[in-house]
């Protein structure tokens, strides 16, 4: 049986539908057609390839990070806000 060879790309989705899905990594090899060995090793090579998590994120990430926090917080009150205002205004449309 020939090998089949995969793109960087290809295996690159593959290992983050690993991380992002919650699917296991059998359902995830079973749909791509892979075989699981394979989206192991392509799992440890990612692994290798990650920056280390022990550098800590330099001052304009951590700044970034506060202010999308802000603005998403923000965003979260407007929205339960329209959501009132749309519940009032059929409440008061029924009548």
């Amino acid at each position: 049986m020939p090998k089949t060879r995969f793109t960087r790309e290809f295996q690159d989705e593959a290992v983050r539908l690993v991380l992002t899905s919650g699917r296991s990594q059998r359902a995830i090899a079973d749909d791509l057609g892979v075989n699981r060995s394979t989206l192991a090793r392509w799992m440890a090579e990612h692994q290798d390839t990650r920056p280390s998590s022990a550098t800590p994120p330099n001052e304009d990430v951590m700044d970034e990070l506060k202010r999308l926090r802000r603005e998403n917080e923000v965003l979260r009150q407007e929205r339960d806000i329209l959501k009132k205002a749309t519940a009032f205004f059929v409440k008061e449309g029924s009548r």
